[in-house]
């Protein structure tokens, strides 16, 4: 039996106003820990960032399809296309 032992890293600590934490702390759920809270928003973060690099890649790559073959829908056809579509 092999196990696959990852070693953690860390997250450089974040220097806040003792303000700010307060109000970070009050929301916490009662079983959710700062680090865990922490960690959460840089998943988000990390997440919400690829979803936008994705996207800009997915409208270049459409730019750059379009200029090649010289074909263009204009915005009202796009906007009735969707419309219509729900």
């Amino acid at each position: 039996m092999t196990l696959n032992l990852m070693k953690t890293a860390t997250i450089p600590a974040v220097r806040v106003e003792p303000e700010f934490r307060a109000e970070v702390e009050a929301l916490l759920s009662a079983d959710e820990s700062l680090s865990k809270f922490v960690e959460g928003a840089v998943r988000d973060s990390v997440r919400r960032r690829s979803n936008q690099a994705e996207f800009i890649a997915r409208g270049l790559a459409s730019l750059h399809n379009a200029n090649a073959q010289n074909v263009y829908l204009d915005a009202d056809t796009v906007i009735g296309t969707l419309l219509t579509s729900f």
